[in-house]
């Protein structure tokens, strides 16, 4: 198996129009400190609040945004809920992975009749802002797609949340909207998520990597990204691939007890700002050696950016038959080694990296070898 690029990305008719992504929700165990550390270490600003406060009995959620990056962070309130059962079991994760469409209850109907499992039949909410139609279906592991129809509201975030400001002083980093997540599967799995995409919600295989792509001389892994129509949302979907040790799949499978996603690629129109801004403010990224860029402008050819900056911050580069992209990717953002977070600025470039695969995957495997998990 070699990596292909599908030949035409033509699309006739999207069987599930998508206008992007509307919010991603992460269930962790203390969500006031989890938005804390989103404001003052990624720049997000404090939006809305949902909690016993509003009538909500059962958990608080804090809403947070960036442009059009827009997380909401939600805990159980008790312990027994199906919120505190989901951190039990796999520590702070991605829950829910919110789309934008304008027919919530036609996306359900759809998916459902093409073979999708439901997690919530479509409801209207309403509040003096107006009204959002959701339905949820389910995915890979644990988590669940949520279609979100919000042409008729103008408040600001969804029925039963108030807006909250907080005092705290957040500067944005420059993240401007989310441009992929990715999803660990089961060996074994990847193709039947593949095939769901497909058939489920009309999405078109985009990339495969092999596990001659993606491998070093310890472990592998296989992957495949799929994408709707226009291109809004991408799902590159992980599998491990045999190997001489435990790859960063069967690590994240074991650690998170299961599928999910394994990280959030979020981008930026200046990336030597965003992650100068990122590291002053103390978020760990994964490092490559100094040995990356003896040779790099010999591989990718000009590019704008000072090859002195891009060595100084450990920003990685590569190009395509488009342009090319420039990409680092930090360290988990939980104590167990699961989600973690991609910055990608793309100059041209509609790839994912590949001439960068051998040096990130190394630097993973050194930091799995620190946790004691190669």
């Amino acid at each position: 198996m070699t990596t292909n690029t599908l030949a035409s990305e033509t699309i006739v008719k999207d069987i599930l129009p998508l206008n992007g992504t509307d919010h991603i929700e992460f269930y962790v165990g203390n969500a006031k400190q989890a938005a804390h550390f989103y404001q003052t270490a990624f720049g997000f600003k404090l939006v809305a609040y949902a909690g016993p406060e509003t009538g909500v009995r059962d958990r608080a959620s804090y809403v947070i945004q960036q442009e059009k990056v827009r997380l909401v962070l939600t805990t159980a309130i008790n312990p027994d809920s199906e919120i505190a059962q989901h951190v039990h079991q796999h520590g702070d994760g991605v829950k829910v992975l919110a789309l934008w469409v304008d027919d919530a209850e036609e996306s359900f109907r759809g998916t459902v009749a093409r073979g999708a499992k439901p997690a919530m039949e479509p409801k209207t909410i309403t509040d003096e802002f107006g009204e959002v139609k959701v339905a949820s279906i389910h995915t890979y592991g644990e988590t669940i797609h949520t279609f979100v129809e919000r042409k008729n509201y103008n408040g600001v975030f969804m029925p039963g949340y108030v807006e909250r400001t907080s005092e705290l002083m957040v500067e944005p980093v420059g993240l401007k909207y989310v441009d992929h997540c990715v999803g660990n599967v089961e060996l074994g799995k990847m193709n039947d998520w593949v095939k769901f995409y497909e058939d489920v919600m009309g999405f078109k295989l985009l990339l495969t990597f092999d596990d001659e792509d993606i491998s070093t001389e310890y472990s592998a892994l296989m992957s495949k990204v799929v994408s709707n129509g226009n291109g809004y949302i991408k799902f590159p979907i992980n599998e491990p691939a045999e190997g001489k040790k435990k790859s960063q799949i069967d690590e994240y499978l074991e650690f998170y007890r299961g599928p999910g996603v394994q990280h959030i690629a979020v981008a930026t129109n200046d990336i030597l700002h965003t992650v100068s801004e990122l590291r002053r403010r103390g978020v760990e990224f994964l490092k490559v050696p100094e040995v990356y860029y003896e040779d790099l402008l010999e591989r990718i050819g000009h590019i704008d950016e000072d090859m002195a900056d891009l060595r100084k911050l450990n920003i990685l580069v590569d190009r395509d038959d488009e342009g090319y992209l420039l990409q680092i990717f930090t360290k988990p953002v939980e104590d167990r080694p699961t989600v973690f977070y991609e910055i990608i600025q793309r100059k041209g470039a509609k790839s994912f990296g590949k001439g960068n695969f051998k040096a990130l995957f190394e630097a993973i495997e050194r930091e799995q070898a620190l946790r004691g998990n190669l």
